[in-house]
């Protein structure tokens, strides 16, 4: 890996790249309002810096509509709605989609009683969950996100030696009065699955401590959760991502199966790997009116005092400074708005092929 040729960058504006994703979209089968909406969605995941959950994800999601683990233009149903009670079932339609008409109900539901549980079971591939936080505090709303992945297993679990689950996010918006939402969004692995996949179409290693090889070993090459190993491609055998924070974030990755999955009726991986392209997300969501609660004014006035607090800290040695979560998201918007989105010759290569599975002519 290390001596792999880095392949040379290329460089698009948000708008470009939105319509490149979004005709891609609609030559595999999706209305070209859904294809929008997920290019958009897609496209804002690259201008927050989180090339993993950005554009480089067309190809597989073109490769799971083929297959028909992915359903273009499905229908959200709604199982159960009590109104601080939502069951919805997204039936494998683009999470992008069923994701935000989910929590479109969530949030109405929660404005109206004060709060809502929702779970949201069968969406394919939901992106970044901070996106569905942004949408929650731009309500004035508090919103708890625990989601879990359906797909080929890539972390390990603490004390284990192969992949048994998936990077399963948590996420928690919380608004703040007369500043910028926090938004904390993390995958419960070290890294994010796609940041692999990206650090391995870079030519590039990774930091130690974040993977263990097929024979359970410390390794530095993102290569060995992208690609089969060994001598036998055939045989699938792949290494697994570590969970941040040892025994802690092992808890938290199971706690987010169990609730993100089974609890929403989503379902929990416990089967051999195989080798769909499908990535199914399963989301418990909690959102909360500080304003129903009767906290409001005590709420802005804590958090306040408690984020001027953080700020005054000095810096510490290698930092400008103490940041809160969600500014290095809004910061990297900025600053690629400008210069542009960068995309890997291998991503976009692989991006290029997918047009051509669906008939198109690349660009």
């Amino acid at each position: 890996m290390s001596e792999r040729e880095k392949p040379q960058e290329k460089r698009f504006s948000a708008q470009a790249l939105r319509a490149q994703t979004a005709a891609i979209l609609v030559a595999a089968g999706s209305a070209q309002t859904e294809a929008q909406t997920v290019a958009t969605n897609l496209v804002m995941a690259n201008l927050s810096g989180h090339d993993s959950h950005g554009v480089g994800m067309v190809p597989r999601y073109v490769e799971a509509v083929q297959e028909g683990g992915l359903h273009p233009n499905a229908d959200l149903q709604v199982q159960l709605d009590i109104g601080t009670l939502l069951s919805l079932d997204a039936q494998r339609g683009y999470g992008q989609v069923a994701g935000v008409k989910a929590m479109e109900l969530g949030m109405a539901r929660a404005k109206q009683h004060g709060s809502c549980i929702m779970a949201l079971a069968n969406s394919h591939h939901l992106g970044r969950i901070g996106h569905f936080a942004e949408m929650a505090t731009a309500q004035g709303l508090v919103s708890i996100h625990l989601v879990n992945v359906l797909s080929r297993p890539v972390v390990a679990p603490w004390g284990g030696g192969d992949g048994r689950f998936g990077t399963n996010p948590c996420c928690i918006g919380i608004p703040l009065p007369d500043a910028e939402p926090f938004i904390l969004d993390f995958a419960t692995s070290r890294v994010a699955q796609g940041k692999m996949r990206v650090a391995y179409n870079k030519g590039e290693t990774v930091a130690p401590g974040m993977l263990i090889d097929a024979q359970g070993q410390p390794t530095n090459d993102p290569g060995v959760v992208v690609v089969p190993q060994g001598d036998d491609p055939a045989q699938g055998l792949f290494g697994a991502l570590m969970t941040f924070g040892e025994h802690k974030g092992y808890g938290l990755a199971v706690a987010c199966e169990l609730l993100g999955g089974a609890l929403t009726g989503g379902g929990t991986w416990h089967q051999p790997a195989n080798t769909s392209r499908a990535v199914l997300n399963s989301m418990l969501t909690v959102l909360i009116d500080p304003v129903k609660l009767g906290t409001q004014a005590r709420f802005a006035q804590d958090a306040t005092a408690f984020i001027d607090w953080l700020r005054c800290s000095p810096a510490g040695a290698g930092f400008e400074g103490v940041q809160i979560a969600g500014e290095p998201e809004r910061a990297a918007r900025i600053q690629r708005e400008r210069d542009g989105i960068t995309i890997d010759a291998h991503t976009w290569a692989d991006i290029n092929t997918a047009a051509r599975k669906v008939g198109l002519t690349p660009s």
